[in-house]
C-alpha cells in the first residue's frame, strides 16, 4: 500500500487552493473598493444593480485568472505570483476603460446606477480575465 504525503492528498491541496484564492480574492475586494470612488457594498445594500453587476465581474474574473494560475502552475507561491499579476492587470484594465470613455466617468456613471455602464464594466471585467487567465504560461 502506497503512503500519500497529507499535504499532497487532492482533498487538502483543493482546500488549500481554495483557501489561498478566497484570501486573494478579498484582498483584491479591499483593493477594488480603494480605487473605486464609492463604497462598493453600501451600493449594492442600496439595491445599485450597477455596482453590483461591476463588483461581481470583479470577483469572476479574479476568481476565473486564479483558476487559470492554478491549472497552470503545481507549487503554491507560483500560483499567487502569478494569479496577482493577472489581478494587476485586470485593474489596469479598469483604469483604461476609464480613460477609454473621455465622455463620460465610469465610476460616476455605475454609482448613479447607470446599468449599460455597470454591464459593460461586468463583461470587461470578465472577458479580459479569460485573456489574462489564457495567457498565464
Amino acid at each position: 500500500m502506497m503512503k500519500t504525503n497529507f499535504w499532497s492528498h487532492p482533498l487538502v491541496e483543493t482546500a488549500g487552493y481554495f483557501s489561498v484564492v478566497v484570501l486573494c480574492l478579498i484582498v483584491s475586494m479591499v483593493l477594488f473598493e480603494m480605487v473605486t470612488k464609492y463604497n462598493n457594498w453600501e451600493e449594492i445594500k442600496n439595491g445599485n444593480l450597477s455596482v453590483a453587476l461591476a463588483t461581481g465581474g470583479k470577483i469572476f474574473g479574479v476568481v476565473n485568472i486564479f483558476r487559470f494560475s492554478i491549472q497552470q502552475h503545481t507549487s503554491l507561491p507560483t500560483m499567487i505570483g502569478w494569479g496577482l499579476y493577472g489581478f494587476t492587470l485586470l485593474v489596469f484594465a479598469y483604469w483604461l476603460f476609464e480613460f477609454l470613455t473621455p465622455k463620460f466617468h465610469v465610476d460616476e456613471e455605475i454609482e448613479k446606477d447607470n446599468r449599460a455602464v455597470g454591464f459593460i464594466s461586468m463583461t470587461i471585467s470578465i472577458s479580459l480575465s479569460y485573456v489574462i487567465g489564457a495567457s498565464i504560461a
